[in-house]
């Protein structure tokens, strides 16, 4: 497999995604990968955490073409705002989240990279610091022009896409309408198969009440718009089943024989997700003309320095971003 260049950013600079980079470089990898944040940040955190890794500079206009040795990593340096401190947020850092995002996003759009692999940002620190921002999913959309996006999580063999995302649980049924549905079903379906080279998926879709509407008693969003929406799409030769009961869906009779889960809100599929696999799971932004992919936890403010974390939910991710480029490819 030929060499390709993958971006690294790590997301908010008080957490636990600079420690996730420096022990990362422990270990060799198949690509070159370049950390796109503070040279000086990792310089400082790999004291605190007793950490002898070679932070080798590089620049947009002389990417390196080979992977760093095992020890070392490659680093597009870009400012902070202020020093940063172990556990403790500072929105005078949003500005410089934002823009190793866009560094990152604009180096796959042109050509730079072949994909992005995120570490947690801290979404409530940089909307106190004015910037209106929602999460990694909603920014990469706007920065690519791209409509719609889906949010997509996998562990193992269970993979978990979202019909709604980050959402008050009180204003999702009205955002179930069909033509969302669609948008979602198609991005889902062409990304199974072009991204993850699965030739004709099946996708089990939830309902969005409580036994999928109980054939109307308890909702009619399942008749009125699920059903009719899959029907549709069916006829163009999507392999949909349902709209199924949430409750029952997530059994081995029914994940056994599917290659992904449509779940109509965040805390319908997520739950069971990372139930199964929270620190060895990977969060996919689907639908975007770039391959981005993330860790599936939070920040852990409280862990930042401590020498106390697992990379596992970060491996994931980049195994996954370089099998998802080298299909996309």
């Amino acid at each position: 497999m030929k060499p390709r260049r993958f971006a690294l950013t790590p997301g908010e600079p008080a957490g636990i995604g600079p420690d996730l980079c420096l022990l990362l470089a422990a270990q060799p990898q198949p690509h070159p990968l370049i950390a796109i944040t503070s040279h000086a940040l990792l310089t400082e955190r790999a004291v605190q955490l007793g950490l002898a890794v070679n932070l080798i500079s590089v620049s947009p206009e002389a990417l390196p073409s080979t992977p760093a040795p095992a020890g070392s990593l490659y680093v597009w340096d870009t400012p902070l705002g202020a020093p940063v401190v172990a556990g403790h947020l500072n929105t005078a850092n949003a500005g410089f989240v934002l823009e190793t995002l866009t560094r990152a996003g604009n180096g796959c759009l042109n050509g730079l990279f072949a994909g992005m692999i995120t570490a947690p940002v801290h979404k409530g620190v940089i909307n106190d610091a004015g910037m209106a921002f929602s999460g990694h999913t909603e920014f990469l959309a706007d920065l690519t022009a791209t409509e719609q996006v889906v949010m997509m999580l996998a562990t193992g063999d269970l993979r978990v896409a979202l019909v709604t995302t980050h959402l008050p649980l009180r204003e999702v049924a009205d955002a179930i309408t069909a033509e969302r549905l669609e948008r979602v079903t198609r991005i889902l379906h062409a990304d199974l198969v072009g991204k993850f080279g699965i030739a004709r998926p099946r996708i089990l879709v939830c309902g969005l009440n409580p036994h999928a509407g109980e054939g109307g008693h308890l909702g009619r969003e399942e008749l009125d718009i699920i059903e009719p929406t899959l029907q549709r799409l069916r006829l163009e030769g999507m392999d949909l089943q349902g709209p199924l009961p949430a409750d029952t869906l997530f059994t081995p009779k029914y994940l056994a024989h599917c290659d992904a889960v449509l779940a109509m809100y965040h805390d319908q599929g997520l739950p069971v997700l990372k139930y199964k696999g929270f620190g060895a799971a990977v969060n996919v932004t689907l639908g975007l003309p770039i391959v981005r992919t993330s860790v599936d936890h939070g920040t852990a403010l409280d862990l930042a320095g401590s020498g106390q974390v697992d990379t596992g939910s970060l491996q994931v991710a980049l195994q996954t971003a370089y099998q998802m480029a080298e299909t996309h490819s």
